[in-house]
């Protein structure tokens, strides 16, 4: 059965994404150049990602949508299993977002470039005036049930256990008093993980937990709790093998 999997990924699911991919960057780029960057930075990733889904035989679940509503404005954070889930959050979360991702990804040909005249925001930290850019950049999206999504472990996870999180998705969050919704991942790290070449078939599940409200006033003490309660509900959906190590 696997023989025949990796057949037909080769001969007919990698070519079919592979024009799925160039035409979803063509009309994103297309559509944000004439006026349309809202819609264009999320509608064909979206219809990209579950092509991309459907096409590597694998199920997304969704659980807990009814926490969010569309016309507010959140950070999502999530952990992060594997390369499957971009596809996971794009295609099955049914909220417009932009991705925070890290500032090299805008090099990858054509995609880069989609990314970023559609609005996604490139993290860069590397100095304190190209983090105030990065804040200026989010500040222009956050607005009117825009949201933006975070894996605030900053890379995928080796070994499928989730690690600890960084500050920033939160630090976010606190800037611009928006509310901060987990999501844990389950499924993803078995479908591809970090290594590997070619998917496996399998279902991936999404669990959009309640939101956590931050104020701007939110100290550091109360931020390192929202952190807190963020990894907790993310963690409390996954199996045991896959949580945090204490």
């Amino acid at each position: 059965m696997l023989i025949l999997y990796r057949i037909y990924q080769i001969f007919i699911m990698i070519p079919l994404l592979a024009v799925a991919t160039v035409l979803a960057a063509t009309v994103t780029i297309i559509g944000s150049m004439l006026g349309a960057q809202r819609s264009m930075g999320y509608w064909p990733g979206h219809v990209w990602a579950r092509i991309f889904s459907m096409l590597s035989l694998v199920k997304v679940n969704v659980k807990g949508r009814e926490n969010i509503n569309v016309d507010t404005s959140y950070v999502f954070v999530a952990n992060h299993q594997g390369a499957y889930d971009i596809f996971a959050i794009y295609g099955y979360l049914g909220h417009n977002f932009r991705w925070m991702m890290k500032k090299g990804l805008e090099k990858i040909p054509f995609v880069g470039y989609s990314c970023r005249v559609s609005g996604h925001i490139f993290v860069d930290s590397s100095t304190p005036s190209a983090t105030a850019h990065t804040m200026a950049a989010a500040e222009k999206q956050l607005s009117g049930g825009m949201s933006v999504v975070v894996f605030p472990e900053g890379s995928r996870s080796r070994d499928g256990k989730m690690h600890a999180f960084r500050r920033g998705a939160f630090k976010l969050a606190t800037e611009f008093a928006l509310p901060v919704v987990p999501i844990t991942i389950d499924g993803a790290y078995r479908v591809m993980r970090r290594g590997a070449i070619l998917p496996h078939w399998g279902t991936i599940n999404l669990t959009i937990h309640k939101p956590i409200e931050v104020s701007a006033e939110t100290g550091r003490h109360e931020l390192a709790d929202v952190m807190e309660k963020s990894s907790a509900a993310i963690a409390s959906a996954l199996p045991a093998s896959q949580r945090p190590d204490k």
